[in-house]
């Protein structure tokens, strides 16, 4: 894994050249190249890049190939498409959505009232709405007032209570009904983590019985004709195809059965999310089984199919996959800001005028180690640390002899992984794998990779340099919160390696990939880290832009989000300083504003240059 898995899950959006990662887009500025123009200002902390044209790429490439496969098999229907507001609210991610969408007529899916506030604000004209989850009258009036303001909007009942509630306030107000779509409840179940989105377990959806009253309840309050769609989810992240094409055959037929009965309105079908991302580095644990390419064409294939055995007309096709669009838009970039094998630099030994045989026999093979040698001497190194450590617990040499032992055979096996990585042994894998290095990254697990630790997510991750030296370090990452599960720990099935670096010398930056996708509205304030600092890039022929920087909260402002009065918080520190003894005027002076410029920072260490 060289590359790190670079061709597995990138699509091509980024390439590694003279020792860096680059955007694969017009003038290819390096990810490196951009952190350091933002750490210029003083910035510190993890770092979240959005790149609105990859954003752009996905929406183009969804409508492309569905756009394809609809006149590859000379389907009479359209296909129309929304973004999920659950998979990112924050505001320049929407933006970037919304704007790149908008010629293709891009719409939004909401799922609770402040979604659907934000849906009507932000949907572009003419684009759809749909809106899922569950609804009380509040939310459902809200509908009307979308479809009153010109909203395209399409409310899809989750219950019988749903539509109940829809009658009552048509019958209630004047105001234009929207359109009405019914969830079905699928006999079939989807695959991967989320599957039991599907199924006759489901939290969502109508059984058939309920399909057939809400028919009824529908012509008998003459809102028959505001049917228009038929909704199914099988689940985020689909790993296999073959549940979607059965999922279709069901809701196909569904379709046809109620066009039949009547509802010669309802003209679409919606499958829902789904559409999975690769995130995997690894080439024998591939997310998905499926291509984009074979996704469209299955679904417009099996659609037109039912349909023209049945002499019905062709429904539109709707599909809110979000992540699919949105996760490789985000990139969370961390220093690391501390190895925990450091104390075995050689600047570190400390020798004695005199030391124990099997010391200078491990100082002349540290010396003489070379490509020809490097396993005998291996061997031999290996051999004098268990009689080394024998001696020390006889009393025979003492700890810095220890010491001194530990730091020559840690090196002699560092230089013989890097003579024999080309070629390495079974044995050296295995040593490899023990010589495990821990990098603490400047970043919370819990805030920036949620996923990650509630449901073992795994994320493409990579260093942004060093990329032409071959990565030998097994590693484990370690984020700052005080929680033993802050750990992205070395899994041998899916293994990453770094690089050896001296910190004292230089930073170390790591890149997390394909995180645009949930990771920022589900992170949490664990030890109250927060979002972190954000950044739009736009790249152009010639260079970038840096735009929308949005501040990672201070700690006053982390209080005052929690409810604390800050005012009183930032006065008793104050004042309880000012009272202290034994220091200066101009001591507390300089300290208060110390304290001061704290309390105005993030909670991210600032422990780098």
């Amino acid at each position: 894994m060289n590359n790190f898995g670079l061709d597995i899950w990138s699509n091509k959006n980024f390439v590694i050249e003279d020792g860096q990662i680059k955007l694969n887009y017009k003038s290819m500025p390096s990810l490196l190249q951009i952190v350091e123009d933002i750490r210029s200002d003083n910035v510190r902390g993890p770092i979240l890049l959005r790149f609105p044209h990859l954003i752009k790429r996905q929406i183009k490439t969804l409508y492309s190939y569905f756009d394809k496969a609809i006149q590859n098999n000379d389907y009479k229907g359209s296909f129309n498409a929304v973004f999920p507001l659950k998979v990112n609210q924050f505001p320049f991610a929407i933006e970037a959505v919304t704007s790149e969408g908008a010629k293709f007529n891009y719409g939004l899916e909401a799922g609770s009232k402040a979604e659907l506030i934000l849906a009507m604000s932000k949907t572009p004209a003419g684009a759809n709405i749909t809106v899922n989850g569950f609804k009380d009258k509040e939310m459902i009036t809200l509908g009307f007032i979308a479809a009153q303001s010109g909203h395209n909007i399409t409310l899809i009942i989750e219950g019988l209570g749903e539509l109940k509630t829809i009658v009552e306030v048509a019958q209630e107000s004047s105001l234009k009904v929207p359109n009405i779509g019914i969830r079905i409840r699928l006999h079939s179940t989807g695959s991967g983590t989320w599957a039991k989105s599907g199924g006759m377990d489901a939290k969502f959806g109508l059984t058939s019985t309920e399909i057939i009253e809400a028919i009824a309840l529908l012509r008998k309050a003459s809102l028959l004709n505001s049917l228009s769609m038929i909704h199914f989810h099988i689940g985020s992240q689909m790993s296999d195809i073959a549940p979607l094409k059965k999922a279709l055959r069901e809701a196909g037929n569904i379709y046809a059965e109620l066009r039949m009965m009547g509802a010669t309105e309802l003209n679409s079908i919606n499958i829902g999310g789904g559409l999975a991302v690769e995130y995997d580095q690894h080439t024998h644990s591939k997310a998905r089984n499926y291509s984009i390419d074979e996704f469209s064409s299955s679904v417009v294939f099996l659609l037109g199919e039912i349909m023209d055995a049945k002499n019905v007309k062709h429904p539109n096709i709707f599909t809110e996959s979000g992540r699919f669009i949105v996760a490789s838009h985000a990139v969370l970039i961390t220093p690391v800001l501390e190895l925990f094998t450091q104390d075995y630099q050689e600047k570190l030994l400390r020798f004695k005028s005199k030391n124990p045989p099997l010391i200078e026999e491990l100082i002349e093979l540290n010396e003489l180690l070379n490509n020809t040698n490097c396993i005998e001497y291996l061997h031999d190194a290996l051999d004098h640390m268990e009689s080394l450590l024998t001696l020390f617990d006889l009393g025979y040499i003492d700890l810095q002899d220890r010491s001194n032992a530990e730091i020559l055979v840690h090196n002699i096996i560092k230089k013989a992984l890097y003579l024999k990585s080309s070629n390495p042994t079974d044995e050296l894998e295995q040593l490899q794998v023990k010589l495990q290095e821990r990098y603490l990254i400047n970043a919370s697990v819990f805030q920036s990779l949620p996923d990650y630790w509630g449901l073992n997510q795994h994320f493409p991750v990579m260093p942004l340099h060093h990329l032409n030296t071959i990565p030998l370090r097994a590693a484990s990452l370690w984020d700052i919160t005080c929680d033993s599960d802050g750990e992205i720990g070395f899994n041998p099935d899916k293994p990453l390696y770094l690089h050896d670096v001296n910190l004292d010398e230089e930073d170390y930056f790591l890149g997390f990939f394909n995180v645009g996708a949930y990771q920022e509205t589900l992170g949490m304030n664990h030890n109250l880290f927060t979002h972190p600092n954000e950044y739009t890039i736009e790249i152009d022929e010639n260079s970038y832009k840096i735009k929308n920087a949005v501040e990672s909260k201070n700690i006053l402002d982390i209080l005052d989000s929690l409810g604390y009065d800050i005012d009183i918080v930032s006065n008793r520190l104050k004042n309880d300083l000012s009272c202290s003894d034994f220091i200066t005027k101009k001591e507390k002076n300089d300290t208060l504003a110390k304290l001061e410029l704290f309390l105005k920072q993030n909670g991210y260490l600032r422990t780098t240059n």
